[in-house]
């Protein structure tokens, strides 16, 4: 059995949705794949911190936290008032889940975490764009010293298989291309403009289904579909991108005529991660584009991501799926989680 003693920094909508998970998977995680993961602490600014080196009881965590309340009530043995880096240093654990909210300007405070954990030798698995999108190398050249893992499924299409599909299903295929739609509140927008309400509307109902922030920039100004796309280039075509380098254009000011005006014309507006390889050069950007009704991309609706890569010997391979919310987004983390463990010698 190959045990993993796992630090939780972040318990929001992630956090909890990989819990429920884990919790869920523990006889499958045991008894198909030899796995036994152990949550040792839970650590969150706006929920607090407990760890218990002998495990903790995360039924009753996430019953106190979706009651309203912090973890520091939790009534069994535990450390509390630790801080996340503190909890990542003092921690026997092997393992960091990293879930904090993300940053694309700095990729604190995921970055700083990320890097103490592998310096200090514990694997790492995140869905926090910032610091992947950021430091790519850095870390990864980290995780190479310590010999340990960096694993980041979920960073891109949330539980959908982006990484994986690459490296393992078409791990002898060179990929040329890479084009998607990688942003879940935009295609939202869209879908919901082309039954002719405006911009606005759109945006204000993806709101109120919690869809879209109060602030919704990152995602209608292009700038979390171009982190995405950094990420893309950087790990799968060898590029060396901010998302700040990333060509961009959202949907800002887009208005319900010309999307109906689209259709009327036999297309769909669709905002577009494209990467591409001419000779030695790679191209990279984010842009509302012109989507045949014919093209698959067409059909993909509502919060639905897709990706698809132009490879050589099999042509374009698509895969579309959700693109967000807590247990999607959770499962991308138990998948690394088992990829962590697999790599592990049997003990």
């Amino acid at each position: 059995m190959n045990k993993l003693s796992t630090l939780l920094v972040g318990f929001g909508v992630v956090g909890r949705g990989f819990t429920e998970l884990l919790l869920e998977s523990r006889e499958v995680l045991a008894n198909r794949f030899g796995v036994e993961v152990k949550v040792v602490g839970i650590c969150d600014l706006k929920w607090g911190t407990i760890i218990n080196e002998d495990g903790l009881d995360l039924k009753r965590a996430l019953s106190i936290v979706e009651g309203g309340r912090r973890l520091d009530i939790y009534d069994l043995p535990a450390k509390r008032d630790l801080s996340n880096l503190e909890a990542i240093r003092e921690t026997a654990s092997d393992t960091v889940v990293e879930v904090t909210w993300t940053n694309i300007e700095t990729g604190e405070p995921g970055l700083t975490h990320i890097r103490e954990a592998l310096n200090m030798g514990k694997n790492v698995a995140t869905t926090n764009k910032g610091p992947i999108a950021l430091a790519y190398r850095e870390l990864m050249s980290i995780a190479k010293a310590k010999n340990v893992k960096l694993r980041f499924e979920g960073t891109v299409l949330s539980g959908t298989p982006t990484f994986n599909l690459r490296w393992y299903c078409l791990a002898a295929q060179e990929v040329k291309a890479i084009r998607g739609i990688v942003n879940g509140v935009t295609n939202f927008i869209l879908s919901e403009m082309e039954s002719g309400i405006s911009y606005e509307e759109a945006l204000r109902k993806a709101q109120e289904l919690g869809y879209a922030e109060a602030d919704p920039s990152l995602d209608v100004d292009g700038w979390d579909a171009a982190a995405k796309t950094a990420i893309l280039a950087n790990v799968l075509m060898g590029a060396d991108l901010k998302p700040q380098d990333v060509k961009r254009r959202g949907i800002r000011g887009l208005t319900v005529r010309e999307v109906l005006d689209a259709m009327k014309r036999g297309f769909k507006i669709k905002l577009l991660a494209e990467i591409s390889r001419n000779g030695g050069s790679l191209s990279a950007r984010v842009s509302p584009e012109l989507v045949p009704l014919t093209d698959v991309f067409a059909s993909v609706s509502g919060v639905l991501n897709a990706l698809r890569f132009e490879t050589e010997a099999l042509g374009e391979v698509t895969i579309i799926g959700a693109g967000a919310g807590g247990k999607p987004t959770g499962y991308a983390l138990l998948n690394d989680l088992l990829d962590i463990a697999n790599a592990l010698p049997r003990r």
